[in-house]
Formats: C-alpha cells, sequence, structure tokens
C-alpha cells in the first residue's frame, strides 16, 4: 500500500490534501477521503499538510487504524464505490462510504461536514 486516510477524516474532509497529490490518489467519499493504494507513489505531500493529521504511512499506522488499510483499499471496491483500478479520479464526490465509514458516529450536528467545498 503506501499512505492511508484514517478516522480523523471523518466529517472534516479538509481537502488540502487533494490538492497536494501530485498524481491524484485522493478520491473524495461521503463523509472522508480515501487513498487509492495502487496509485500511491509514497510521496508524503498529504501527510506534510493534512491539518488534521489524518494520513499516515501503512507501516507506522497504530494498532486502533489499522482497519483504515482494509477501508481504503476496499473503498476501491465494485461493492463500495465501484471505481475499481486504477480509479479515473475525478473532481466529483462519490456519494458512497465503506460502510465502517458510514457507521461512526456523526462529528458535527446533523452530520454535515465541514471544511471542504466539493464544488
Amino acid at each position: 500500500m503506501a499512505y492511508v486516510i484514517t478516522a480523523p477524516c471523518i466529517d472534516v474532509k479538509d481537502g488540502a490534501c487533494t490538492a497536494a497529490c501530485p498524481v491524484d490518489c485522493i478520491y473524495e467519499g461521503g463523509r472522508m477521503f480515501y487513498i487509492h493504494p495502487d496509485e500511491c507513489i509514497n510521496c508524503g505531500l498529504c501527510l506534510s499538510i493534512c491539518p488534521v493529521d489524518a494520513i499516515t504511512w501503512d507501516e507506522e499506522i497504530k494498532p486502533e487504524a489499522e482497519v483504515f488499510l482494509d477501508i481504503n483499499r476496499q473503498f476501491f471496491s465494485a461493492e463500495v464505490s465501484g471505481l475499481g483500478s486504477p480509479g479515473g479520479w475525478e473532481k466529483a464526490m462519490v456519494a458512497a462510504d465503506h460502510p465502517a465509514v458510514a457507521a461512526f458516529e456523526p462529528r458535527f450536528p446533523h452530520g454535515q461536514a465541514t471544511g471542504h467545498d466539493a464544488g
């Protein structure tokens, strides 16, 4: 894999990581961003710019966040987003989220994400 987006991104979605990524491997789901494991080149730019420290290198991931290794990988499957591999990045948000992310308790009233304008 490479870099992984974890729980602090849920319902925040700042979006700075997508602007920094030179290969457009970060995709927007309904409640968080996901890194495509086959497209990431391990440059670390997203890690250095994420304001909520949601991104980690897969080999340094904390045990409590290891589930996000599968969450980021499975997001691109036919069962979740259907984007496949490579994902065919585009600016538009994918309305879906991984089921584990969808099940997280909303961080903000009415489940509204903050910080990112998908426009």
